[in-house]
């Protein structure tokens, strides 16, 4: 049966629903995250709200201040949701690396000889706005990563317009969820001043109705006392978190092109000005994902590049039907064998001139059967081979005595078999 993408996915995302939804590696994370969000404001609708329902004026208006704390936690939880259960702007990885970013290297060697090798330029320029842009090859993912795109080390993948990993969410931040990830910080904001401000009207109204001190009432409620203390800490966390992102919007960063290039003088090739920055990010539609977690896999036949050829004699090899160059082969190192079992060097002189003869093929083969009668050649069995020098489905050494005292002419000509590629 065949398998959707999410079941062979390399990276290490979490799928849930088959598929339709994607989570980082560490998204039980989102359990503590979620704590942080409900418990607080359970408490806060419990032991403080409850109590300011008829505090105010119509007799009914306090329940208000509870739809709203209701209302605004719904409204940050989905902003979370939205924000650690989509794809962050993944992008697909290639099965094998870019051919036509091929570059050829002989400077390997392998047991004293030159080997072609397959090498890839790390990086390369684009242009983006005018100005040359590196981007740098992923070997991981085996392509070279758009503008603002970098390899997130904790889930695995290319990301475009990378901002960073959030813990908090279990997510990456990227380009398809940057929009929800500001719109859930800034409103943890505001949901924490809101709890924080209606904690301390409580506190007020406790004052007011017991004519006591600010400390009398504190001990009448300690749950106010402790949400306006978590939220005073929380505050400090979100709101210099909002306050930082606005920063980044405004000048069109990201934190990891922050942090990394802030020491450098570097032109900030992506700014178009404050305004048009926002615009950007809050009033543009959001890409569509590039990838289809729930489709089937295809098969994909990968095929291997094909080296050049450093030999002249490859490409006279690749010229002509491949059997009769394989039963070529054959007979030559057939010849060749039964020469090198010769013990006498004048038998090998003869034989080779009995070959300058005008016979037919199938006489001199008969010729070199009487000449080695007592040393009978072995039969041949051919296994192709790949080497350095073409399609040769057998290697032979020659002495070099042999080759020193013979000029071999023959009706079929060849060329000397050279050393095998190991």
């Amino acid at each position: 049966m065949a398998k959707r993408v999410f079941e062979v996915w390399k990276g290490s995302n979490k799928f849930i629903l088959g598929g339709r939804l994607i989570f980082g590696p560490d998204a039980r994370s989102l359990i503590v995250t979620l704590l942080l969000i409900i418990v607080p404001v359970i408490i806060f609708c419990v032991f403080v709200v409850r109590h300011l329902r008829h505090e105010f004026s119509p007799d009914n208006a306090g329940y208000a201040i509870l739809v709203v704390a209701i209302i605004f936690t719904i409204y940050v939880l989905v902003l979370l949701f939205l924000t650690s259960a989509r794809d962050p702007g993944i992008i697909p990885r290639n099965s094998h690396p870019p051919e036509e970013e091929f570059r050829y290297d002989s400077s390997v060697s392998v047991e004293g000889r030159q080997t072609p090798s397959l090498q890839f330029p790390r990086t390369k320029e684009v242009m983006v706005n005018g100005i040359p842009v590196r981007v740098k090859y992923c070997d991981t993912c085996m392509l070279y990563r758009p503008p603002r795109c970098s390899h997130c080390s904790i889930c695995n993948n290319c990301v475009e317009r990378f901002d960073h990993h959030c813990p908090w969410v279990g997510q990456c931040i990227g380009l398809r969820n940057y929009r929800y990830f500001f719109m859930f910080v800034s409103s943890s904001t505001l949901l924490c001043i809101y709890v924080f401000s209606i904690s301390a009207l409580y506190i007020k109204v406790l004052m007011d109705d017991y004519h006591s001190t600010v400390w009398k009432a504190m001990k009448e409620s300690p749950a106010s006392v402790i949400l306006m203390a978590y939220s005073f800490i929380s505050l400090w966390f979100v709101g210099g978190l909002t306050g930082f992102h606005l920063y980044l919007i405004g000048t069109n960063q990201t934190t990891y092109e922050n942090f990394r290039y802030r020491a450098d003088s570097r032109i900030n090739v992506y700014n178009r000005g404050c305004f048009d920055n926002f615009l950007e990010v809050f009033c543009t539609k959001v890409k569509p994902s590039r990838n289809n977690f729930r489709a089937f896999v295809e098969e994909e036949v990968q095929q291997r590049p094909t080296l050049p050829s450093t030999q002249e004699t490859d490409v006279e090899d690749s010229v002509g039907d491949p059997r009769s160059k394989v039963e070529d082969d054959l007979d030559i190192g057939e010849d060749i064998l039964k020469i090198s079992q010769r013990r006498n060097v004048e038998e090998i002189d003869e034989d080779i001139c009995s070959r300058g003869s005008n016979a037919p093929p199938h006489n001199t083969l008969e010729v070199d059967l009487a000449l080695s009668s007592d040393h009978r050649a072995p039969t041949i069995r051919s296994d192709t081979r790949h080497s350095s020098w073409g399609r040769r489905s057998g290697s032979w050494e020659i002495a070099p005595e042999i080759l020193a005292n013979s000029t071999v002419t023959e009706s079929r000509a060849f060329t000397t078999p050279k050393e095998p590629y190991q």
